[in-house]
């Protein structure tokens, strides 16, 4: 399997192949996201699933991938810093805005900041019509943002602090998408990165949200979330794994800006499953941002 995805890497159906598991991380990412803003506290819900994924991970990487070169553990430690930081800031802005806020903002504003991360580190570069795409998906992100500002209603104490989390956010997902990109490209084997990746990364958070569990005044039952967490362990492997391989095999400044056409499956879950009022400028502007990756990909 390895062999035949290094085979790929720079050619035509390595394009195709990074384009399919783009659009596949797209989605699951959405789910993912509502996994975690769902009806669990979000830090009791990231704390399952990266412990669920880390200990799925853990049997791959100790005895089925090869052992990581040297040079991998530095790098290994910069991701878990990296991604450390960017769950504890998605955390706190789920816990302040409503899924369907927060999220947009949070996917749309990480492929501008990842298009100029692959410029200065992969020396990637974006034609007019490209950039024509960017434009396009600001355009979406900072027209979501003002509307939200002016015409939402519920919970409007802490919007603006969900909104500035959700930016800061956004620059955390450009930061560990560039990163990983760099990760696994570092190493011979893609599977050793991903198989060891996960299970460092399923470390902290457990902890937290078994600390946050143990204080809290009405402790939600454990069974049925341990069950989401392993479900969205399984979607963690196939989102983040599809979008890490991706950027592998292609451009990483594309596969990161079409990755956020999960703003338009997130529109759809936090509606027809959350439950939340979406209505149709915000599902326009959602739209926009998805216009903007799809330009992006057919304009390079």
């Amino acid at each position: 399997m390895s062999e035949w995805l290094i085979s790929l890497e720079g050619t035509e159906a390595g394009h195709r192949l990074a384009l399919i598991l783009a659009v596949n991380a797209a989605f699951l990412h959405a789910v993912f996201g509502a996994l975690q803003k769902g009806r669990h506290d979000p830090w009791l819900s990231r704390g399952a699933i990266d412990g669920a994924y880390g200990l799925m991970a853990a049997p791959f990487a100790l005895f089925v991938v090869p052992w990581p070169e040297p040079h991998m553990w530095p790098i290994f430690a910069g991701a878990f810093v990296i991604h450390t930081a960017y769950k504890l800031l998605q955390a706190m802005a789920y816990t302040r805005g409503a899924y369907t806020v927060v999220y947009p903002v949070v996917r749309g504003t990480g492929p501008l900041f990842a298009v100029i991360g692959a410029y200065l580190i992969f020396d990637e570069s974006f034609t007019l019509v490209q950039w024509l795409g960017v434009g396009v998906l600001l355009a979406g992100i900072f027209g979501l943002a003002v509307y939200n500002l002016i015409f939402l209603t519920a919970a409007r104490e802490t919007l603006n602090a969900a909104l500035a989390l959700a930016v800061f956010t956004g620059l955390f997902v450009a930061l560990y998408t560039t990163y990983d990109a760099y990760g696994i490209r570092a190493t011979a084997d893609p599977f050793t990165f991903l198989a060891w990746f996960f299970m460092i990364d399923g470390v902290v958070m457990p902890v937290l949200a078994a600390r946050r569990w143990r204080r809290a005044a009405l402790k939600p039952p454990l069974r049925p979330l341990l069950l989401r967490g392993w479900v969205g362990g399984l979607i963690a492997f196939a989102s983040f794994g599809a979008i890490m391989l991706a950027t592998r095999l292609d451009k990483v400044g594309e596969a990161a800006v079409l990755r956020e056409t999960s703003t338009v499956f997130a529109a759809l879950i936090g509606w027809l499953v959350l439950k939340e009022t979406v209505g149709p400028r915000r599902i326009a502007l959602m739209a926009l941002i998805a216009a903007g990756a799809v330009i992006v990909e057919m304009g390079g």
